[in-house]
């Protein structure tokens, strides 16, 4: 259970708790800085259990001392840490010189996300050309006793953690951090002023109007709002029917479903998932079986095509392939506000889903 210090830091964020490598942890919009007298800064903790490093050696806590460090816990199926990778690059690139260095440490959701070689893939579709830690057994993330994606920590120079934050947004707060802890650190000009870069597709900006429904998982180890007759059946096929209606912020299966802890897998072709949902973005974590075999997939909203509200991962008819385990935004709608139904049907037998988030 997540104490009442952690409910207050997350009482803000749309998030869903899980048990990872026995800690509790959860995606986060919501942000707290620490600032240097709070009591809860110190020495930042070692970063050498990381199995592997990407676009660098590796690196060490005491390799990385006179430098300013921002250590960026993250996951590639995390909407809210893609949508901050837009920042993270361009400090990178313009700090660099005067004395930046950004570390994405990869610490996995879902067990896909342990593959080195899914990791490897994510960090070159998604253009991140700073070092990154694959942290596949949680020993970094321990070590940092972090608990929430993504998770940010703004090292100084003497290698003391000076501010962090849980969640995306407050960039421009944050830009000042790296700034003023680069002055401190003397050498090099800092450059002024701040970034406006622009992301697209899953790694472009929220939007401003309030999310109604939250972030939901399909394997029953966390599934709620299961709006569907009956319960959900674990751990073997069973066919699901369709409920006549769905009530606000509730979902259903229809068709031959395997549900198990973390996922559930669509036994044959035609199975659906329905969900009637209030925001302006629909992703679904999800991809194709162990086979790899593409899984082509329809969507619908309120019964029709999305047209121009289709996500970058679907045309206007809403047709779209799941060839790779990753999150796929499926809906983004022109404008927002009022109640809608989404239905995904699946094509093809083997379709991995694991969790929708919505934005």
């Amino acid at each position: 259970m997540i104490n009442s210090i952690w409910r207050a830091v997350f009482a803000a964020a749309c998030i869903a708790g899980i048990v990872a490598a026995g800690l509790v942890a959860t995606r986060s919009d919501a942000m707290t800085t620490l600032s240097e007298d709070s009591g809860a800064s110190g020495p930042a903790p070692s970063i050498s259990g990381a199995k592997e490093w990407i676009n660098s050696p590796a690196l060490s806590t005491e390799s990385l001392r006179g430098k300013v460090v921002l250590v960026d816990f993250w996951t590639y199926s995390c909407i809210n840490c893609l949508r901050t990778l837009p920042y993270l690059r361009a400090w990178a690139d313009k700090y660099r010189d005067a004395g930046l260095v950004v570390i994405g440490v990869h610490t996995p959701e879902f067990g896909f996300e342990k593959m080195p070689v899914n990791v490897n893939q994510a960090v070159k579709d998604l253009g991140i050309n700073f070092p990154v830690a694959v942290d596949s057994d949680y020993a970094v993330w321990r070590a940092y006793g972090n608990r929430a994606w993504p998770g940010m920590y703004f090292v100084d120079a003497r290698g003391q953690i000076r501010h962090r934050q849980y969640g995306e947004g407050h960039y421009d707060d944050l830009e000042r951090v790296i700034q003023g802890l680069l002055r401190e650190r003397g050498g090099s000009a800092v450059p002024t002023g701040l970034v406006t870069p622009s992301g697209a597709g899953v790694q472009a900006a929220a939007g401003n109007g309030a999310v109604f429904t939250p972030e939901t998982y399909l394997g029953y180890g966390q599934a709620e709002g299961y709006g569907g007759g009956g319960t959900l059946v674990k751990d073997r096929p069973h066919p699901y029917s369709p409920p006549k209606s769905l009530p606000s912020n509730r979902w259903a299966f229809s068709g031959q479903w395997l549900v198990e802890r973390e996922r559930a897998l669509g036994v044959a072709a035609g199975t659906h998932v329905v969900y009637r949902f209030r925001a302006r973005d629909v992703h679904l974590v999800l991809g194709p079986s162990e086979s790899g075999k593409p899984v082509r997939f329809r969507v619908l909203l309120d019964g029709k095509p999305p047209a121009a509200d289709h996500g970058t991962d679907v045309d206007g008819q809403g047709v779209g392939v799941a060839d790779r385990l990753k999150l796929y935004q499926l809906i983004r709608q022109t404008e927002t506000g009022k109640e809608r139904v989404f239905d995904i049907e699946f094509l093809d037998p083997g379709v991995q889903a694991f969790a929708f988030t919505f934005g």
